[in-house]
Parts: structure tokens; C-alpha cells; sequence
């Protein structure tokens, strides 16, 4: 892409600012080399510890630790019983992963299209969705903002489906006042990948009240043992064991766990500086032509993303214009996200088009994630509101 012509002059920041990073501090290290000093390395008791101070966290009876949320996502559909000749409906608004584990499972994913307002997935085109195959919904918290899901429950309850919770974003984000993964959903799935509220690096959890789809979830997510059998093999009582089922090798390690605990400790404190850069966002973003996320009254929003939209109509610009020049100006952005129905496999397999999600379709064109992130500081902000205060003067229509 040609570099556009912007306005003259020194760029906002002498530094690249990124998109997000991670904030970690000796509590982390010193929680790692505890690990590595004893003789466990991969799953064992730290991970268990932080299964059960995420679980008492978010107020779930039962958590489970992942490689990945996608792992979470997939072992959460497997223990369901999700396979080929079911439908599983999710967002067109989401990353490809929550729609893989659907393909992994050979069964068919079905896109809905979104709220024009929350970006979240619309209730009514679930409903419109549903067939005598689907078997489950899985609703994508997009941002940190949770889905409306009274009623969302509520119609899984009425044509029997489960509920999978795709809470990639949301940890921390409450819900009609119950934090989400203690909603009665099957299960919540949420990352800790290092752009997310809280990091091991990479890995994930799923929470669930189910105590035999917990059982089911365990079982699938190493190798299908069994566990009480494996739990034995631990503790060196014996080395037999029984494969019950076809299982996945997804479990999280201690030592990604011990920088989990740590993080744990601080989510609160990372969370209340989210929320005050989103205020210090739309007060210093509010006369400018974008189109800021809509308040949350419904609970607490984690505010994992800040997506903001162009007003193109007020501006001579694309969106892909206006990332490139905030890049030349030193600030890091993203796009959360290209709808799945514009992957090629998706688009090819399924036949999807753009004319059949014309809400997610219309918002991809000009959406733009800024940087937010607990350790940024206020002078991190303020260079990227003079960077989009020049550049929306600078591309504004006469």
C-alpha cells in the first residue's frame, strides 16, 4: 500500500507505542523460579492452585486449566458431544478460532451477524439461525463487553441447546451483577494470551458448574485418561492407566501457571487502570469524527479492547489509510476483526458472502482498535489523541 500524504512535521512520539503489552514485575519471576527450582515443570500443583484461585475469583464451583482458549473452546465442544452433522452457531465477529474448533469437531459453523452498536452477536439472528441440527451457541464477548446473554440463555433453554461462552476478552466483565464465568452456561472459555487482561504467556481456563461436563473436560484434555488413574500416576502410587476417550494434549504448564497466580493478584488493580484510561479515552476522543464504544450499564465491561470507528462520511480517508499514517506517527493499532465470513476458507467452504452480514460487514471498513493496556501511561494516551486529532484534521472534507 502507497504511503499516504499526511500533514508535515515531526511525528507524535519520538518511540513506537504498541497496541498492548503485557505488565509484568518480581512477582512474576520469583513465582517462576520457584518452579524451576523444584522438580515439577509441567502440570502439577501450581496449576492446580491456580485453577482454584481463578475458580473462587470469578465465583465458579469448577476451573480448568488450558494451553490456549482454544483448547478450552475445542474441549469444552468434545466433552459436549458436539460432532459431525451437528451446527454450532457463533459470531461472524470473532478470531478463527472459535469457529475452528466447530470444524475440528466436524461439525457445521454457523455465523450470525452482529449489534450495530455493541458489536456483540445479535440474539435475533441466533434465533433466526437455529434448525433442528444446532446443538449449541457460542457467544463471543467482543472487547470485554459482555453479550446479552438473559437472552441468549434464554433461548437455548427453550430449543435445548448448550451454551459455550467464548470469553476470550472478558475476564473480569460482570454480568446482571455475577462476574462472567459464573454465569449457568455449559462453560466459559477465556485466554491468557499477553495482549489479554491477565497473561501466563500464553494459555487459557474454562469454568463450568457441571461437575461431570468438568469431569468429561478433564478427561479430553490430556490424552483422554483417566484422571483419577493419572492422578495416581502423579503421586507415583502406580503407572497403570486407561484411554477412555480420543483425547487432546492441552494442558497448561506450572510454570505459565505460576505467572498466572501472580497476575491473579494484580487483576483488580489492572482492571481499575483500564477503566480510568477509557474515561481519559472518551473525554479527550469525544469532539472527534469517531464513533466511540457505547457505555455499559448492564455490568462491568473489562474493557480488554478500545475499538473505535470512523465516521467515514466526515473524512477523506479509508480506514486502512488512517492505520497506515497513525503508524507513521509512531502508534501501534489493530483490527479486532476481519469477519469470518472474508476468510477465504470460510467464504469458500460455506458460501458465505458480505450481503449476508451487512451490520459486521459495514463496521469492518471502519473499525480500529487503539492502544490499551494497564502499564500504558496518561502520556502514552495523550500522543495517540494528538495523533488522531492531527490526522482527522488533516484527512477532514472540506
Amino acid at each position: 500500500m502507497t504511503r499516504p500524504k499526511i500533514a508535515g512535521g515531526s511525528a507524535c512520539r519520538s518511540t513506537f507505542l504498541p497496541f498492548s503489552a503485557p505488565w509484568l514485575g518480581e512477582e512474576e519471576v520469583s513465582e517462576v523460579s520457584a518452579v524451576l527450582r523444584s522438580d515439577w515443570l509441567t502440570t502439577s500443583r501450581k496449576t492446580s492452585q491456580f485453577e482454584e484461585a481463578f475458580a473462587r475469583y470469578v465465583g465458579s464451583p469448577q476451573a480448568l486449566a488450558f494451553n490456549s482458549c482454544t483448547g478450552g473452546l475445542h474441549t469444552a465442544l468434545a466433552a459436549l458431544g458436539i460432532g459431525p452433522g451437528d451446527e454450532v452457531i457463533t459470531s461472524d465477529w470473532t478470531f478463527a478460532a472459535t469457529a475452528n474448533v466447530i470444524c475440528h469437531q466436524g461439525a457445521t459453523p454457523v455465523l450470525a451477524d452482529i449489534d450495530p452498536r455493541t458489536l456483540n452477536i445479535d440474539p435475533g439472528e441466533i434465533e433466526r439461525k437455529i434448525t433442528s441440527r444446532t446443538k449449541a451457541i457460542i457467544p463471543v464477548h467482543f472487547g470485554g463487553r459482555p453479550c446479552p446473554m438473559e437472552r441468549i440463555l434464554a433461548l437455548a433453554q427453550s430449543y435445548h441447546l448448550a451454551v459455550v461462552e467464548d470469553a476470550a476478552h472478558a475476564f473480569g466483565a460482570t454480568y446482571g451483577g455475577r462476574m462472567i464465568g459464573s454465569l449457568p452456561s455449559q462453560a466459559a472459555c477465556f485466554s491468557f494470551y499477553p495482549t489479554k487482561c491477565i497473561t501466563t504467556g500464553e494459555g487459557g481456563m474454562n469454568t463450568t458448574a457441571d461437575e461431570e461436563l468438568a469431569r468429561r473436560m478433564r478427561i479430553w484434555r490430556m490424552h483422554g485418561i483417566d484422571r483419577d488413574a493419572w492422578d495416581r500416576y502423579q503421586k507415583g502410587g502406580a503407572w497403570q492407566y486407561e484411554v477412555v476417550a480420543p483425547g487432546f494434549k492441552y494442558n497448561l504448564t506450572d510454570i505459565a501457571s505460576a505467572i498466572g497466580l501472580a497476575q491473579l493478584q494484580k487483576a483488580e488493580y489492572f482492571q481499575s487502570r483500564r477503566e480510568s484510561l477509557v474515561a481519559r479515552y472518551r473525554l479527550l476522543l469525544a469532539d472527534l469524527p469517531l464513533e466511540l464504544p457505547p457505555p455499559y450499564e448492564e455490568g462491568r465491561n473489562a474493557w480488554h479492547l478500545f475499538p473505535v470507528q470512523l465516521k467515514l462520511e466526515e473524512l477523506s480517508c479509508t480506514r486502512e489509510e488512517m492505520i497506515e499514517a497513525l503508524v507513521q506517527e509512531n502508534i501501534g493499532v489493530s483490527v479486532h476483526f476481519i469477519p469470518l465470513h472474508r476468510m477465504p476458507y470460510y467464504r469458500d467452504r460455506f458460501g458465505y458472502s458480505p450481503s449476508d452480514f451487512p451490520v459486521a460487514e459495514g463496521a469492518f471498513h471502519r473499525l480500529i482498535s487503539l492502544p490499551l493496556f494497564a502499564r500504558m501511561s496518561e502520556e502514552d494516551q495523550d500522543s495517540v489523541v494528538s495523533a488522531l486529532r492531527k490526522l482527522t484534521e488533516w484527512y477532514a472534507r472540506v
